[in-house]
């Protein structure tokens, strides 16, 4: 925990140097967050220095959720001290939001805030998106701990894949890719018409599958600037995808990429998802043509693209909104509300159920067919050539179970909160499958402002449960788990 919290206020200095630079008026007040955080932390580390340097399971659950809720606490300092955002219950719905990659958001006027607290806002984002644990995985051996326990914890998917022998190199590797992408996003919407600012922010947003925007309007803010969409649309792609396949591209192996089983359905949802989603948005719904190059980009490439980019930014769980999905017909709201269960690839910043596990229960499913009449066969399920092996199988479909049932608990608070049907359901998968935007009065040209003040806690558990994958977090609510073995 103090490790972590020394990690949050070295990220806090950075965006208290960039308040600095911007004279918004805010570098005092980030700065004492930043310090305040990094005095706490010293103080965790110093009175615990003579601990048992041991990370086994359990204790690797353990700090992976209470380090996301430190963080969390900790990382709506700025947002306090400055004024920002006054109210705590406020406050801890953005930052919580922020680091669980929601992007779901209580502010009205996101414009008016000062650039250091915009620069904060998506470095949580930034600082979430691979994973605070994975980050730290690579300093943890310093003080003599091993760090495999934390990335099994962590680790997005039913599976962790490793890059290298030594689970430090790992979290290097792929940090290593994930600034990278990072940086290139932003060199590319800079030399696409934004500003630097705005493309730093919106990089780090699409990275990790946020969906924190400077703006108000969104990416619908550059609608008539369709080259900043689709490299946005790119990079959301990317960030949907399994980490470890962009691994394998830069080191040559790309016919590992082409072959990955998720990887292909991954990439044919969303081709068969925009297609359908373009030809409704095209012949049935309104969506304003472009004023950027009439001649080239008319009626059909609008539809297009606001297609393509609102399918990606849903499966992807990024949150991005070029145009209010809600609005195009009732059948495309039907429709972006399943995506929402969809999720990106294992292995990812995206959230969601994810594609290998539907993949997976998909292929148990057609399976017990044949098992039903040959009952005597052993047909195991493969994925990618391989044997699936049956304890991963049970395990996925104990998640999906799992999943499902605290959708419906959600649902159901926030609608004994007061919330109607369509805001009840929508919130819930929102905030469970981390995407943002959701249906009612949440929708995505709304905020999340008017839920009640316990409705924001509790969609904040939902997030955090989402995001480290129900398990991790609910194991720890079990009794056995506390149980001395």
């Amino acid at each position: 925990m103090g490790l972590l919290l020394l990690c949050n206020g070295g990220f806090m200095l950075l965006a208290a140097v960039v308040s600095g630079i911007y004279e918004d008026g805010a570098t005092m007040d980030i700065t004492l967050a930043s310090i305040t955080t990094m005095f706490v932390g010293v103080l965790a580390m110093f009175y615990t220095r003579g601990h048992k340097k041991e990370v086994k399971r359990k204790e690797g659950y353990l700090i992976v959720t209470f380090g996301w809720i430190v963080m969390s606490l900790s990382g709506m300092l700025p947002y306090l001290f400055s004024g920002a955002i006054p109210d705590v219950t406020n406050a801890f719905f953005e930052t919580i939001s922020g680091y669980t990659t929601t992007g779901a958001s209580i502010l009205d006027d996101i414009e008016v805030l000062p650039e250091g607290i915009l620069f904060w806002r998506s470095l949580t984002h930034w600082i979430g998106g691979m994973g605070i644990i994975v980050l730290a995985i690579a300093i943890l051996p310093l003080l003599g701990i091993g760090g495999m326990q934390l990335f099994a914890a962590e680790a997005p998917g039913p599976s962790a894949d490793k890059l290298h022998p030594r689970i430090t190199d790992t979290a290097k590797r792929l940090w290593l890719i994930y600034f990278g992408y990072t940086v290139a996003e932003t060199l590319l919407l800079k030399l696409a018409g934004m500003s630097f600012f705005d493309a730093v922010n919106h990089s780090m947003a699409t990275l990790s599958t946020g969906g924190f925007s400077t703006k108000n309007a969104s990416l619908a803010y550059w609608n008539n600037q369709p080259l900043i969409q689709y490299i946005v649309i790119f990079f959301m792609f990317l960030a949907g995808s399994n980490f470890v396949l962009s691994y394998f591209a830069f080191k040559g192996k790309v016919s590992k990429v082409i072959k990955d089983e998720e990887f292909k359905y991954y990439t044919g949802f969303v081709l068969v998802f925009t297609l359908l989603a373009a030809l409704v948005i095209y012949f049935k719904a309104n969506v304003p043509v472009t004023d950027y190059h009439p001649m080239v980009f008319g009626e059909g490439e609008s539809a297009f693209r606001h297609s393509l980019f609102q399918v990606v930014a849903v499966i992807t769980t990024t949150g991005f909104v070029s145009a209010d999905f809600t609005s195009w017909t009732p059948f495309l709201t039907v429709f972006f509300f399943g995506m929402m269960f969809l999720g990106g690839s294992a292995g990812s910043t995206a959230g969601g159920i994810k594609v290998m596990r539907h993949l997976l229960i998909i292929k148990n499913g057609l399976l017990e067919f044949k098992r039903t009449l040959h009952i005597n066969a052993i047909i195991p399920v493969r994925y990618n050539n391989k044997t699936v092996k049956e304890h991963i199988v049970y395990n996925i479909i104990g998640f999906f179970v799992l999943y499902m049932l605290l959708f419906i608990i959600g649902s159901l608070v926030l609608g004994f909160l007061g919330l109607d049907f369509e805001s009840a359901i929508g919130g819930a998968a929102s905030s469970l499958g981390n995407v943002g935007p959701a249906l009612g009065s949440l929708n995505p040209v709304s905020n999340f402002n008017g839920l009640p003040a316990l409705g924001k806690w509790w969609c904040g558990f939902l997030m955090l449960a989402g995001r480290l994958e129900l398990f991790t977090v609910l194991i720890i609510l079990t009794p056995y788990f506390w149980k001395k073995t």
